[in-house]
């Protein structure tokens, strides 16, 4: 040792408890970040979200079922839905412990302020379907693993409905994914948080279809 010089004493039995300790602690952060990425929805209220009906399904079902002959065992919401293909164990909190042989029914609304052809994209794994106010865009149903499929849609400025139907078959992987492409740009996963209402109602140059009239 140099004169003057001063080196610390770092007890042997101290680092031998730590270290198991450190390493539980990380091994438990990986964990939860496995799981964490899957984002089907929560039960927090989003009024301008997608509301997305949770339904138990029979084992074996091969196709989306029909949802008015089913009960909802509950409701969740989400702005996006961005499920990149992964294991999926954790259920849904709060609602049902689920994870395997369920279906998910979600609906909204969104804003159009630049009218033109949009393209949208809907990857599944199993099945599932996209409807633009009420009309069948992608059908990309069955039992199958992450698969995409694309469509066209014009849409004029203002309201639009719009719905996506998912299920899952056996466990344990899963995918949902819906993207769009304003005219001219790439594929990005849509969210209502980027089409929402007016913050100007008054100054919003397309009508509201509840003040339209009917069609006989």
């Amino acid at each position: 040792m140099l004169p003057g010089k001063y080196i610390p004493f770092i007890p042997t039995c101290y680092i031998s408890v730590v270290r198991p300790a450190v390493i539980l602690f990380a091994a438990c952060i990986g964990l939860c970040a496995q799981d964490e990425p899957v984002r089907f929805g929560t039960t927090v209220v989003l009024p301008a979200g997608l509301r997305g009906q949770i339904y138990h399904i029979r084992r074996g079902t091969a196709k989306l079922p029909d949802f008015e002959k089913l009960k909802p065992r509950g409701t969740i919401y989400t702005s996006a839905l961005d499920i990149v293909p992964q294991d999926f164990r954790q259920g849904f909190p709060g609602v049902t412990r689920r994870m395997e042989w369920f279906a998910i029914d979600y609906a909204g609304r969104f804003w159009i302020s630049r009218p033109g052809r949009f393209n949208f994209s809907l990857t599944s794994d199993d099945g599932a379907k996209l409807y633009i106010d009420d009309q069948l865009l992608i059908d990309n149903d069955g039992q199958h693993p992450p698969l995409e499929k694309t469509a066209e849609a014009n849409l004029i400025g203002g309201i639009h409905q719009i719905r996506v139907s998912y299920f899952q078959g056996p466990r344990l992987q899963v995918a949902l994914i819906l993207q769009i492409a304003e005219p001219g740009e790439p594929f990005r996963v849509f969210s209502t948080d980027e089409f929402k209402p007016p913050e100007h109602p008054e100054t919003w140059p397309y009508p509201d279809p509840k003040d339209q009239p009917k069609k006989p």
